[in-house]
């Protein structure tokens, strides 16, 4: 029972950041510009919530599928996502530049938790997946999670090129792509790939819990 209120705990999590940074998008219509902007004027609260509970739910989503058998802490999927939710946490804890005020030292460290949580969800989604593909229960959930890592990193793609294009040209890489549109459709992928993980810890709570050497071995546990 409480592997599966954690499941579903962490879900309704992730869902509740999509459904406030929504809203915030909709109503104060800030589209154009990074999506951490928000923590700069008066809807700050709104941004950190969301962006805690995003990485809370995370954590919980993690917690189950370990306690499931279908991870180790110490694999290096769960490693990637404890990553995620750490680089979330320090987005919130250190708000982007301020450019009316000029570059600072928090902005500066959250242009490096965001890069590292970006960049460590879909290493975790593929990882998480990989020893899982040819599984006979588990199959089908761990290639719509390794999917998405791909689609994750496909997303990822174009802010990548804008920072070579910085390193090679001197191009501004905020100039190169729209950076607010390129950085939500980032967002809304790594976040379908985070309810995928959670549909498949869901799923593992109706089943009895695979022993610990399974996640070693998946295949021979089939």
């Amino acid at each position: 029972m409480i592997p599966r209120l954690t499941a579903i705990g962490g879900s309704l999590a992730v869902l509740a950041t999509v459904l406030m940074i929504g809203t915030l998008d909709l109503t104060v219509g800030a589209m154009r510009r990074t999506i951490s902007v928000y923590a700069l004027g008066p809807y700050r609260w709104v941004f950190d919530s969301a962006v805690l509970l995003l990485a809370a739910g995370s954590l919980a989503i993690l917690a189950v599928l370990v306690h499931r058998g279908l991870a180790r802490w110490r694999s290096g999927g769960a490693v990637a996502l404890v990553l995620w939710s750490v680089g979330l946490a320090l987005v919130v804890a250190f708000p982007k530049h301020d450019w009316s005020v000029g570059p600072s030292a928090s902005g500066s460290i959250h242009r490096f938790a965001s890069m590292m949580a970006f960049i460590s969800l879909p290493i975790a989604m593929m990882l998480l997946a990989r020893p899982w593909l040819r599984h006979r229960e588990w199959a089908g959930h761990a290639r719509w999670t390794f999917g998405f890592g791909v689609l994750s990193v496909l997303a990822f793609t174009p802010i990548l090129y804008a920072i070579v294009m910085n390193v090679v040209a001197g191009t501004a890489w905020w100039r190169v792509f729209p950076l607010g549109y390129t950085e939500r459709l980032l967002v809304v992928t790594e976040v379908a790939a985070l309810l995928v993980v959670a549909v498949w810890a869901l799923a593992s709570t109706g089943r009895r819990a695979l022993p610990r050497s399974a996640s070693r071995s998946p295949v021979a546990a089939a």
